[in-house]
C-alpha cells in the first residue's frame, strides 16, 4: 500500500456536556514525530494518543489539536463555604470593634477570600471517553486520506518504470551493433596512424575497449532495480524508506550508464533515466 506523510483530518462531537474537535496534520519526516494541543482537562490522554499513533503510523511529523467546549451545566455549581464565610464575618467584627473608624464589610470582600467560594467538582469521565473515541475516528480517518493520497501516485511510479525497462530494451538491443562499431573505429585509427599491430594485440586492444563500454551489468541491475520497486509497491507496509534506498540504486546504475557512453542516443537515454527516477525520488521523499 502507498502511503502518502501529507493528509489531514478532523472530527466534530456534539454531546451534552459541550463540543469537542479533533484536527490531525501530517506532513513528511524521516521518523515518526508527534506533538499535541490538548486541553489542560485531557493533557493526561497524551501519552495514551502517542501509543495509539504508534500503532498505525510509522513515519511523518504529526500534529494534533483539540479543542473542549463544555456546556455550562456540566461545569459545575458554585458552593459556599458558610463556616469559613462565618469565621471571616466574625473576625471582621472583632476588628471593627478595635477601630476607630471602622469599615463595613461586604458579601463580595468575603466572596473573595480563598477558599470561601468553590466549585463543585465535574465528573469528566464521559467526556474522556468520548475523546478517545473521537482520537480514534479521527486517526482512522487519517489513515485512510494518506492512503488515497498515496495511491493517486502509483500511476506515476508504473508510467515512469515502465519507460525505463523500455529504455533499457532499446539500450541492449544496440548493444552489439555499438560495439562491432567501436571496434571498426578502433581499427580505421590504426590504419590511419599506420600502426601494425599483431593480431594478439588488435584483439587485445578490442577487448579492452569492449570492456569498457559494455553497459550489460549495468542494464542487468537497472531491470532488477525496476523489479524490486514494482514488488515493493505491492507491499502493505510502510515502503518510503526502501523505495528512497531503491532509488539511489537506479540512479547510480544511470550514472555509469552515462559515464560508459559510446554513443549519442545512448547519452540521451542515461539522461531520461536520471530525469525518470529523479521524477519517482521526489514523490518517494513524501511516502511513509
Amino acid at each position: 500500500m502507498i502511503r502518502s506523510m501529507t493528509a489531514f483530518a478532523r472530527k466534530d462531537l456534539e454531546a451534552d456536556w459541550g463540543t469537542l474537535t479533533c484536527e490531525i496534520r501530517t506532513v513528511n519526516h524521516r521518523y515518526l514525530e508527534t506533538s499535541f494541543r490538548l486541553p489542560e482537562t485531557l493533557r493526561e490522554l497524551e501519552n495514551d494518543f502517542r501509543e495509539r499513533l504508534r500503532g498505525q503510523l510509522r513515519r511523518g511529523k504529526v500534529e494534533i489539536g483539540m479543542r473542549l467546549q463544555l456546556a455550562e451545566r456540566v461545569t459545575g455549581g458554585l458552593n459556599v463555604n458558610e463556616a469559613l464565610a462565618e469565621e471571616l464575618n466574625n473576625a471582621a467584627n472583632q476588628v471593627n470593634r478595635i477601630l476607630d473608624n471602622p469599615a463595613h464589610i461586604n458579601a463580595l470582600d468575603i466572596l473573595r477570600w480563598p477558599g470561601v467560594l468553590e466549585t463543585a467538582e465535574r465528573d469528566l469521565a464521559p467526556v474522556k471517553a468520548a475523546t478517545q473515541s473521537l482520537f480514534d475516528e479521527a486517526v482512522a480517518e487519517l489513515v485512510s486520506v494518506r492512503e488515497r493520497e498515496g495511491e493517486r501516485l502509483r500511476p506515476l511510479f508504473n508510467d515512469r518504470l515502465t519507460e525505463i525497462s523500455e529504455s533499457v530494451a532499446v539500450v541492449r538491443k544496440r548493444m552489439p551493433e555499438l560495439l562491432e562499431k567501436q571496434a571498426q573505429t578502433l581499427r580505421d585509427r590504426f590504419d590511419a596512424a599506420k600502426i601494425e599491430l599483431d593480431s594478439d594485440r588488435l584483439a587485445q586492444e578490442m577487448v579492452m575497449a569492449a570492456q569498457k563500454a559494455d553497459v550489460a551489468e549495468e542494464l542487468d541491475r537497472l531491470d532488477a532495480h525496476v523489479g524490486e520497486v514494482t514488488d515493493t509497491l505491492k507491499g502493505d507496509d510502510a515502503i518510503g524508506r526502501r523505495l528512497d534506498f531503491l532509488m539511489q540504486e537506479l540512479n547510480r546504475e544511470a550514472n555509469t550508464l552515462s559515464s560508459k557512453s559510446i554513443d549519442a542516443e545512448v547519452t540521451r537515454v542515461a539522461v531520461n533515466l536520471k530525469v525518470l527516477i529523479e521524477q519517482m525520488r521526489e514523490q518517494v521523499q513524501n511516502l511513509e
